[in-house]
């Protein structure tokens, strides 16, 4: 780990616009058609439910990261191979997220520029920021926080403006009863409120380790919220079924906004937030993956592998699948139950459980 600290401003700013990444474009739940926002809200209770796993961790060893306390809770042996599956886990969730950022760049405003030049430009970017270590991550989102506020409001008031939502379209609530709602938790909790794992490799850098539950949950929250009322403005703006049916709903939805024949294409407001967003997601998952290589392989200082990391993760991109259908089919079928859900929740219950029948036996 870079010597380095964030206070809970910036820690807050990060948990913000990394859980908006690329959820607010893609909005997942819509499986459960008109009720898609309860799902989300119940995504969302269970991830702050399960930060405090995350928090309990921290506490046991406010110094050391995910990586590091697996070693001291599961052994070295067992908890290196802990350490190279979320370190695997943190380069495939980068490498999805930048393939999700150039699918929906290519399909809304770049429609003749190659993907990979699109993915070239976003890694080279995120590689660039994150060479000058964590703290210029967080300042620079101070700055683009401003920007996506001012973009989200000045978005909101138009949508209203244009008297193109229909609240009714949200009614009646639970038409079908909870199981397409339950069936559908799965998917909102892992992304993009299951994804805050990686943040176990960010809490040592916070100034004040105490406001580390109060800033999370503040940030997961709000962040909660703002995706709750995009699914919201999604479905009585596009209807139910045109909502589910469209790769990106919000962009969709957007477009659909004219106000006097004056005001229109705001569809470059949500390009604008998937750019900003996006780039946040991607460079705390390239910087998670970055310092968990560099403590797993004794490197001496994680910038020596940007580089290498940096082209992995462009190639990948492009051959992680074969076309978007496949991308998104494969994050909803395989990526939910098969990878996410193991990392998210399993391991850190085992670490959880490890880390408290030890304490209790051996409180030194």
């Amino acid at each position: 780990m870079e010597k380095a600290k964030i206070n809970g401003w910036q820690f807050f700013i990060l948990i913000f616009l990394f859980e908006l990444g690329t959820a607010i474009v893609i909005n997942p739940g819509l499986d459960a058609k008109k009720d898609a926002w309860l799902a989300v809200l119940i995504g969302l209770i269970i991830g702050l439910i399960y930060f405090l796993v995350y928090f309990a961790l921290y506490r046991f060893y406010p110094n050391l990261t995910l990586i590091g306390y697996a070693k001291e809770i599961l052994g070295r042996y067992l908890g290196f191979s802990i350490g190279i599956v979320y370190l695997c886990y943190f380069l495939y969730i980068a490498v999805r997220d930048l393939r999700d950022f150039g699918e929906l760049l290519t399909a809304s405003t770049y429609n003749y520029t190659p993907l990979f030049v699109i993915h070239a430009i976003m890694v080279l970017t995120v590689a660039f920021v994150i060479r000058y270590g964590i703290e210029v991550l967080a300042r620079t989102g101070e700055i683009f926080f401003s920007l996506l506020m001012l973009v989200g409001v000045v978005g909101t008031t138009m949508v209203f403006i244009s008297s193109r939502m229909d609240l009714n379209k949200l009614l009646p609530v639970l038409e079908n009863g909870w199981g397409p709602v339950l069936s559908t938790v799965p998917l909102t909790y892992t992304f993009p409120f299951g994804e805050m794992i990686v943040f176990t490799m960010l809490l040592p850098y916070l100034n004040r380790p105490q406001i580390a539950i109060r800033v999370g949950w503040t940030g997961m929250g709000l962040s909660g919220m703002l995706l709750i009322w995009v699914m919201i403005m999604d479905i009585t703006i596009l209807g139910v079924e045109i909502a589910a049916r469209s790769t990106f709903p919000m962009l969709a939805a957007i477009g659909l906004v004219d106000i006097a024949g004056v005001f229109q294409r705001l569809d470059v407001a949500v390009v604008m937030t998937l750019m900003i967003g996006g780039f946040f997601k991607i460079a705390i998952f390239f910087y998670a993956a970055l310092i968990s290589a560099a403590e797993l392989f004794t490197v001496p200082t994680y910038k020596k592998l940007i580089l290498p990391f940096s082209i992995i993760i462009l190639i990948a991109s492009m051959t992680v699948a074969s076309s978007s259908v496949d991308h998104n089919k494969e994050g909803l079928e395989i990526v939910t139950y098969y990878i996410a859900l193991p990392v998210q929740v399993g391991l850190p219950f085992l670490l959880i459980m490890t880390a408290v029948i030890r304490k209790r036996f051996n409180p030194r």
